[in-house]
């Protein structure tokens, strides 16, 4: 089963626990955008097998948004961290080349 610890209250949580919320870090088109531009950020989604950021609700705790980073055919955790945080923390990243040296962040 998938843990995730909160970043906000610190409780390692159960995917039960916890909503899944998508992919982090899109670049959000709204107003004034192109049909394309729009299109793309409602519906085109990666699906990488290997390192996938994204966003989780700890639901039942805190209620909080926040980030993890994992690997999406072995579920190991690289970390969490806040919501509000533009791209992965330098921690995260390390944590993930200390496993995956040759891993190239496509943020």
């Amino acid at each position: 089963m998938l843990t995730l610890t909160c970043p906000y209250c610190g409780v390692a949580a159960e995917e039960t626990e916890l909503s899944p919320g998508g992919e982090a870090h899109l670049k959000r088109f709204g107003p004034g955008s192109s049909d394309e531009e729009f299109e793309g950020y409602m519906f085109a989604r990666a699906n990488p097998k290997g390192v996938h950021f994204e966003r989780w609700r700890h639901a039942y705790g805190c209620g909080k948004w926040f980030l993890a980073a994992r690997d999406t055919a072995t579920l190991q955790v690289f970390g969490t961290y806040a919501a509000q945080t533009p791209g992965p923390t330098p921690e995260i990243l390390a944590a993930i080349r200390a496993v995956r040296p040759d891993w190239n962040p496509e943020l």
